[in-house]
């Protein structure tokens, strides 16, 4: 067996345990480590006698990552009692540490998310390094789990079911030391390991009989059990605001989290460790916590792990030529990451605006106490704005971000090789392709897209498109500078909208087609909110502005009568047009749209809708409405990726949830197709029958198709 837990004993009789997985980067909560764990605590009763005190640190850059995501992975129905086995070993192993009856205290020299954070808790003493980079948190939430090693069962008892329900468990927040001191889940701050392993040790020597609390006789839970009037009535807004939240959508791991927060509360904390345990092996061996943990760990992590070459010249200096919203903030970004910036505008005053943008967030910021002013005023000093080109000379990179005008866009690639005739230059067009783009610049092989999404400070994506001519040396030199930002790439071909925008259009397309069927613009959001989506579809084309992908339309038109094609308009085009045209209601940002709005807020859907497109048709099935969307939004990837403008299955799948608002809990759009029920076949039969109700454009491709006669799927 390989042994995955350090056992030194001192002549003062204080047991050292270092956490220490031979051959990992990092110790996870796997097999090896729940027979390390017990076979270590076996040890401890054993020599209890002459054992004066335990400490828990690690011998990884991190105190310990959490499950083993591998592993948690392969589990199916078919697993449930195996899991059900390996979680209570490891529960009562943990169990045994706390009441071991000598002090233990865990020694917290790095990150301890997940189980690494449930197995602290299971010691009486938590002090941490007072290190900026370390996180404390159960983010188990995110991949469709909850924390199944005592996690809920103790940070109720702790803290309180209001307090670790709204701090700890349902958002899956991860804390920096000095906030988790705050928050109450560790109990001291080390400036460094000496300290931290001084301060365990005193520690120890004064509380020789450390227990628990909650094994002290007459202890309560703070705040009360779910039977108190207050907390009751506190349980009942939270369960509220948790519907209003999820609405609708196939989330479960919220929902049980609640649940085993709340039934926990009320009996013994054995019973509560079992009721914890059926939680988190339901959702272990369920297909959502499958979908999120493949699409937001795995693929991310290889989506951000591309190849970005050696000895490329590092990006010290970035001018980006636009100062609007998305300028502004991709400015600000690059800054956030240690690069000079020069922020041009027409005018030096219109530049000034685009800053104010950043003395903004960052004043928020430092408000919030996330940033300290120092480092404010730093970032701030690395934003040049202007509206001189001559200011240009001399940059690595420089980003356009300016108006969706092919002709505008040449004149300031121009502008820019006058005065930084060596500089990479990228496009943040979210839909011109790049090759028609790059005519207008002399080195091509030098061009590439970056599409930033907004907010770009919070959206984690950065759609890289490569042109037909963009060479290999520039796509790394992208790459490494969206690894710099601390954002994740996906890489796309070129094609008239890539792939993220040209399939969110098929989503905004199909709700809007839902309105000129005459379904309620109720029915049609609550759909799109029971499927998962972020933003309800209506909302969401206010968001963007109609007029948007009116233009995008056109442009698209022209183009393909241009290349000898025929053009096929979409039910959604007329409805899109009237909104526009009959009632100047063209989305948020002109005050109106398919929402009416005050003072810049939304305030109800407009009444105008049902009198203007009907709103009486109550006869297509609701389930139809949520799976059309989802539907439309999986042929459209599968036709990119049919066509060589996705390269991988995994770009796919991270660029939908990412940028796009794909539900995650689908795992993406074709990780869809694969576990839809019946697998391939099983999609490609469901989406026969919508083409057959609502058109063509749910036919299936040839390529989804000949997979699904081969038995594939798509990985």
């Amino acid at each position: 067996m390989v042994n995955t837990i350090r056992w030194e004993y001192g002549d003062d009789g204080l047991v050292l345990l270092t956490l220490d997985h031979p051959g990992r980067s990092a110790n996870v909560m796997n097999e090896e480590f729940g027979a390390s764990l017990v076979a270590t605590v076996d040890r401890l009763e054993a020599e209890r006698d002459r054992i004066t005190g335990v400490i828990v640190t690690s011998a990884k850059k991190t105190f310990f990552a959490g499950g083993d995501l591998a592993a948690l992975l392969r589990l199916t129905p078919a697993d449930v009692e195996t899991s059900a086995a390996e979680t209570r070993l490891l529960k009562n192993a943990v169990r045994r540490l706390e009441t071991l009856g000598r002090p233990v205290v865990a020694a917290i020299n790095g990150s301890a998310l997940g189980g690494g954070l449930e197995l602290a808790l299971g010691c009486h003493h938590r002090i941490v390094l007072d290190n900026p980079a370390i996180e404390i948190g159960f983010p188990e939430v995110t991949l469709g789990l909850l924390p199944g090693c005592g996690g809920v069962v103790r940070t109720v008892r702790l803290l309180g079911v209001a307090d670790a329900l709204v701090g700890w468990l349902l958002r899956g927040q991860r804390r920096r030391p000095q906030d988790a001191l705050a928050h109450g889940m560790v109990d001291e701050i080390a400036a460094d390991e000496a300290g931290m392993m001084d301060a365990a040790r005193a520690w120890i020597v004064a509380n020789p009989d450390a227990t628990q609390p909650y094994d002290r006789r007459g202890y309560k839970i703070p705040g009360g059990t779910p039977s108190t009037p207050a907390l009751a009535a506190q349980l009942a807004a939270m369960s509220a605001t948790l519907r209003k939240q999820l609405k609708g959508a196939p989330y479960p791991a919220p929902r049980s989290i609640l649940a085993a927060a709340v039934e926990g509360a009320q009996v013994d904390l054995d019973t509560a460790l079992t009721i914890e345990g059926r939680y988190f092996t339901e959702l272990a061996t369920g297909q959502i916590s499958k979908n999120m943990i493949k699409a937001l760990f795995f693929d991310v992590q290889t989506a951000g792990s591309r190849d970005i070459g050696t000895g490329h010249p590092p990006v010290r200096r970035v001018a980006v030529i636009g100062a609007g919203m998305m300028g502004a903030a991709i400015a600000y970004v690059c800054a956030r990451a240690g690069m000079r910036v020069v922020l041009k505008d027409v005018t030096v005053e219109g530049a000034l605006r685009g800053k104010a943008y950043s003395v903004g967030l960052l004043d928020k910021a430092v408000a919030r106490g996330v940033t300290t002013p120092e480092e404010r005023d730093a970032i701030l000093a690395r934003i040049q704005p202007t509206g001189d080109l001559a200011d240009l000379a001399g940059v690595d990179l420089a980003i356009e971000a300016v108006f969706e005008d092919p002709a505008l866009k040449h004149k300031v690639y121009a502008e820019i090789e006058q005065v930084a005739p060596d500089a990479l230059i990228a496009s943040n067009t979210s839909t011109l392709p790049i090759t028609v783009l790059a005519e207008g610049i002399s080195r091509p092989e030098e061009f590439i897209g970056l599409h930033f999404f907004s907010p770009v400070d919070k959206m984690p994506l950065v759609e890289v498109i490569r042109g037909e001519r963009t060479n290999e040396a520039t796509l790394q030199r992208a790459l490494g500078l969206v690894r710099r930002l601390r954002k994740t790439p996906i890489v796309v071909n070129d094609s008239r909208g890539f792939f993220t925008s040209r399939v969110i259009g098929t989503f905004t397309n199909e709700g809007v087609a839902m309105l000129a069927e005459g379904i309620p613009a109720s029915t049609i959001e609550q759909a799109s909110s029971q499927a998962g989506y972020p933003a309800p579809v209506l909302a969401l084309m206010d968001e963007l502005t109609l007029t948007l992908p009116r233009r995008i339309r056109q442009e698209t038109a022209a183009a393909t009568v241009a290349a000898g094609g025929t053009w096929q308009p979409h039910a959604a085009d007329a409805v899109i047009d009237r909104m526009i045209d009959d009632y100047g209601r063209p989305g948020r940002s002109g005050g109106a749209g398919f929402y009416d709005y005050r003072d810049g807020k939304r305030v109800g859907l407009w009444p105008g809708l049902r009198d203007s497109f009907g709103g009486t048709n109550l006869a297509t099935p609701f389930d139809d409405l949520k799976e059309r969307m989802l539907f439309i939004e999986a042929i459209e990837s599968v036709r990119c990726l049919e066509e060589g403008v996705l390269a991988s299955v995994v770009d796919a799948n991270v660029g939908s949830i990412l940028g796009i608002g794909y539900p995650s809990w689908t795992g993406g759009v074709l990780q869809y197709i694969n576990q839809y029920e019946g697998g391939l076949p099983g999609f490609v039969a469901h989406a026969r029958v919508l083409a057959e109700r609502y058109g063509d454009r749910f036919s299936p491709p040839p390529l989804l198709l000949a997979m699904a006669d081969r038995g594939e799927r798509f990985e």
